[in-house]
This record gives C-alpha cells, structure tokens and sequence, in this order.
C-alpha cells in the first residue's frame, strides 16, 4: 500500500473500517490515506453553549469527499432539532500535507473564513485531527470573531467534533460538540 489505498466500486478496509466510495471515485489521492476514516456522511446530534448565548441543541450532517487531489472537501449543515429549519453551514478544503501536519480553508456565508494549521494522528479506531486557526478573516457585516479552534476524532463509525472560539469580547471557549454516526 505504498502508493495509497485504490478503489472504485470495490470495498476497501483501513484498519477495521470499510468504506464504498461508488463506482466513478477515483484513486485515492495518498497523502489522503490517514484521513480515511473521515471519509463520507456522519449525521447526529450536537449541543452548543457560549458566554453571550442561551445554550442550545441542533442537528449536524458532515460530509467528507475528495475528487483524487491531495485534499478532502467538507461540507457542514446543521439545523434545529425540533422545526429542522437550517442554522448554519459551512465548507472547506483538509489539506494534509505529508508529514503528519495538515491545513483547514473554511468558509462561512456569515462573512467568516477560516485557515488553520494542526495534526492528523492516526488511532486503532480511526483519526484525530486537532486545528488551531492561523487567520481568522471577516467580511465587513460578519460578526467579530478573533480565534477559532476544530478536533474531529473518529472512532470507528462515531465522529466527534468539538468546536472553540474567541468571538464577541470573550476569551477562546469551548462552544459546539456535536456526536455525529456514519451513514450508510
């Protein structure tokens, strides 16, 4: 497996986990091979607090795709629990770059981009990837926030994402952890 896994419609496992990508997927790009585990939709449930806000639940769904280029693409939607009326969503590029480090390219419609800079550690159940934001930029209408913080860890068909920033006076807190399942 030196070149990375191969695929198209047949299966293939990293550790105990096994995915199907479809028939038309091409080659996993191999500085994407510890990401793996990412690979695909995870829907659930999640919880959020801040200092300035009442705390909260929503639904998340999180897909993880590629196209067999040295990144993952991301996109995020969440929505209320009860009505299912959206919230927010985002998307963005996971860039690994080779030698355990990796970077994020996140963009909001609420005026915020986000670049960050962090580790992949591959586990016996999956990944954990820790970010920590390098620039976080603002469009002239978005809400002000200074620092921003993501961890993804998935441990075989669970994924735990956890969310930190600094926004509207207040230091960087935790505010977001939503416990997401892999779809079939």
């Amino acid at each position: 497996m030196t070149n990375g896994p191969r695929h198209g419609g047949d299966r293939f496992a990293h550790g105990h986990v096994r995915y199907r990508l479809g028939m038309d997927a091409p080659d996993l790009h191999p500085l994407n091979a510890a990401l793996i585990p990412l690979l695909g939709t995870w829907h659930g449930p999640g919880e959020g607090a801040y200092p300035t806000i009442r705390s909260f639940s929503y639904g998340e769904t999180l897909t993880f795709g590629h196209v067999g280029k040295p990144f993952l693409a991301l996109q995020q939607r969440t929505q209320e629990r009860e009505s299912g009326l959206p919230l927010h969503a985002e998307a963005g590029y996971l860039r690994p770059q080779g030698d355990g480090t990796i970077e994020l390219v996140l963009s909001q419609p609420s005026g915020i981009v986000e670049i960050h800079t962090g580790t992949v550690a591959e586990t016996e159940a999956g990944v954990d990837v820790d970010l920590t934001a390098e620039a976080v930029h603002l469009s002239p209408s978005a809400k002000m926030v200074r620092e921003t913080r993501r961890r993804y860890v998935v441990e075989g068909d669970t994924l735990t994402c956890d969310f930190w920033m600094a926004a509207m006076g207040e230091p960087l807190t935790h505010h977001l952890r939503s416990v997401l399942t892999r779809q079939p």
